[in-house]
């Protein structure tokens, strides 16, 4: 039996350790899509592969990662290597995410596994920063990683690595990357085992296996404040002039929940398609955020969900399936369907922008001179008692944006606009917070791949509340559709301006 005080002083260590491997990583990156935008996340689990510990990263990345670790265990991992693996239907959840995860040894076994995952701005494929608008098969997206030692023994395949490298663009750029990745593990590596020096081996095992526990003592409880019942709900993907269905059912039954997708519509031909992994992962967030966030998010709050997808629909999709634009805009649109449906028992916020609003640049010879990806904030939904924030990345993602200063300095293109879009969000008794507007000039020939969503279907008010206003892509003043790829030749403008948050409750006469 672990006393509370010594459960709270290794669980802080526990994700101190995971910060730390956060602000080693973005120190430590060379693109400016991790270093700037911090598009990265860190995590520890236990020997089991149980999620123990995770810092404050991105959420489509650590509801996933699970599945990653669980990928490398079959491998026979031991102290000193590092497996590194992508594919979205083994442990991944879109090509760009790379991850990497190391086991961490002490007594003569493995007590642990430190994970890192970055998405990188390029991996290979069809187009320049590996996010195609038309990609219909994954190996299009880029180079397929399945559980692989990039490290044995301590030290780097060097031969593996160059051939991996070699498929992808800007490799100086990705070795350095994935040098900052090694660096974050080895980081937890030196930081676990420094507590087990100081607390003991068998302590820190025991508060491992406490915390999980102390977590889902606390997550069935927030369950059982909820009232029983079946909540169903439906949102849309806008596949250009097709709209694509999630259908859920949320089932809560005293301190359990059920997530069902039975309904939703099968995988498509396109990139919207998502693993189960970056489903779950959707789920997970919402159901925190519903709850109680305060619960320590690891293995132990996720045992009382159970969540199930049709296989071979867009939220369970089959290999070779594309997937790009399932991690980033279809992920979102799950958190928004199920947020939905639980908003028909509690007081939620209006729909957020609910998009990622992804634009991806490569220019140069074969697009290899440089690569540039970004996601774009918007509006968030008004609350019940505050309006929504302006300009904030919403949902599935938790990153920043690319300070102009850094992203004209790395890139040849010049920022015209960036400021928020007046008027954008949703009337109401609390308004929805504003979307954005971005405008970028190509200095240089370049591929342009936009990948974003609510382009036709406006967030949702709620209460009342108005919606927001739908986002719009625009080159040189014409509008474009909201996932397309074209050429793009000096001095033509981008402009992306991003969806208002929807409004809350219904605005009082003056």
């Amino acid at each position: 039996m672990i006393d509370t005080i010594t459960l709270q002083v290794i669980g802080s260590a526990l994700r101190s350790i995971c910060e730390e491997m956060g602000v080693a990583l973005i120190r430590a990156a060379y693109s400016t899509n991790i270093k700037e935008r911090r598009d990265c996340s860190a995590a520890l689990f236990d020997s089991q592969g149980q999620l123990v510990a995770q810092a404050e990263h991105i959420p489509v990345h650590l509801g996933a990662m699970s599945d990653a670790v669980a990928a490398v265990l079959p491998e026979s991992p031991e102290p000193g290597d590092i497996f590194i693996l992508n594919d979205p239907f083994r442990g991944g959840t879109h090509l760009p995410d790379i991850t990497l995860v190391a086991p961490i040894g002490a007594g003569g076994k493995v007590i642990a596994y430190a994970a890192s995952r970055a998405h990188h701005a390029d991996v290979g494929g069809i187009e320049p920063g590996s996010m195609p608008a038309a990609s219909v098969r994954l190996f299009e997206e880029g180079v397929v990683i399945p559980p692989t030692r990039l490290a044995a023994g301590g030290r780097i395949r060097g031969d593996f690595l160059e051939t991996l490298l070699s498929g992808m663009r800007r490799p100086q750029e990705r070795r350095g990357d994935l040098k900052a990745q090694m660096g974050a593990c080895k980081i937890a590596e030196r930081r676990l085992l420094d507590l087990v020096d100081q607390k003991g081996l068998s302590l820190v095992l025991a508060a491992m296996a406490a915390a999980t526990r102390y977590s889902e003592r606390r997550m069935r409880s927030a369950i059982a404040a909820l009232p029983n019942g079946v909540y169903r709900a439906q949102d849309f993907l806008e596949r250009n002039s097709i709209d694509l269905k999630i259908a859920v059912t949320v089932t809560i039954d005293g301190e359990k929940i059920m997530v069902d997708f039975k309904g939703t519509s099968p995988q498509e031909k396109g990139n919207l398609n998502c693993p189960i992994a970056v489903t779950r992962s959707a789920c997970y967030f919402v159901l925190r955020a519903v709850t109680d966030p305060g619960i320590p998010p690891n293995a132990g709050a996720l045992r009382p969900v159970r969540i199930s997808a049709p296989e071979g629909s867009l939220v369970n999709a089959r290999p070779p399936a594309a997937v790009a634009a399932g991690n980033v805009e279809t992920s979102q649109r799950i958190a928004d369907a199920v947020a939905l449906a639980f908003s028909k028992v509690l007081p939620l916020p209006a729909q957020s922008q609910g998009t990622m609003n992804n634009v991806t640049l490569g220019g140069g010879k074969e697009g290899g001179v440089f690569s540039y990806y970004e996601t774009i904030g918007g509006g968030a939904g008004g609350c019940p008692k505050a309006e929504g924030a302006s300009g904030i990345h919403v949902g599935m993602t938790n990153t920043l944006n690319t300070p102009v200063e850094a992203l004209e300095l790395a890139f040849p293109i010049r920022v015209e606009r960036y400021e928020l879009r007046r008027g954008s969000g949703g009337e109401g008794r609390r308004r929805g917070g504003e979307g954005v507007v971005r405008s970028l000039r190509l200095l240089e020939p370049a591929r342009l791949s936009l990948l974003s969503d609510r382009r036709r279907r406006a967030p949702l008010g709620a209460a009342g509340g108005s919606p927001g206003l739908p986002g719009r892509n625009l080159v040189n003043g014409k509008e474009v559709p909201a996932k397309t790829s074209m050429t793009l030749s000096p001095e033509d403008v981008v402009t992306i301006e991003t969806p208002g948050g929807g409004g809350h409750g219904v605005r009082e006469a003056s």
